[in-house]
């Protein structure tokens, strides 16, 4: 994902308290910087297809916040992130210490007449924002109830 046209149409900045600490947890779920502004405490982060921008808080970068940022950051969201290995990275994770919020599990969620299946779990960053991590199980047919 060099070039920019290559990048996904849609990517979250998280606002984060410490760069440092965010690049390490993020770089232990398998992410790599793909480019960064040093003097702006701004960093961006690719992995298989996905990207995230980190910026520091009171760093002198530029700022769009709405509300005062209070831990945990990310409120009412969580980013879903597909990844080929989701057994491994869960394990490495899990070794390293980062708070695990639901351990792995496969589950099916309903799409009108069929489910689509996710082998997933989900972690917290340093600053609380959730990033569930799954492996795509496929799709299968939903058994209507009478």
């Amino acid at each position: 994902m060099a070039d920019p046209a290559d990048w996904p149409r849609l990517i979250p900045e998280l606002q984060v308290v410490s760069l440092e600490a965010s690049l390490r947890f993020y770089e232990d779920a398998g992410f790599a910087v793909a480019y960064s502004r040093p003097d702006e405490a701004f960093i961006m982060l690719v992995r298989e297809g996905a990207a995230l921008m980190l910026e520091e808080i009171g760093g002198p970068g530029r700022r769009f916040g709405a509300a005062s940022l209070e831990r945990p950051l990310g409120r009412g969201m969580n980013l879903q992130v597909q990844v080929t290995n989701v057994v491994g990275l869960h394990g490495r994770m899990a070794e390293r210490g980062w708070s695990l919020v639901a351990d792995l599990e496969q589950r099916w969620y309903r799409m009108d007449d069929r489910e689509a299946g996710n082998h997933q779990f989900v972690v917290a960053d340093p600053d609380g924002y959730l990033l569930r991590f799954f492996e795509d199980l496929g799709t299968r047919g939903r058994a209507v109830s009478a």
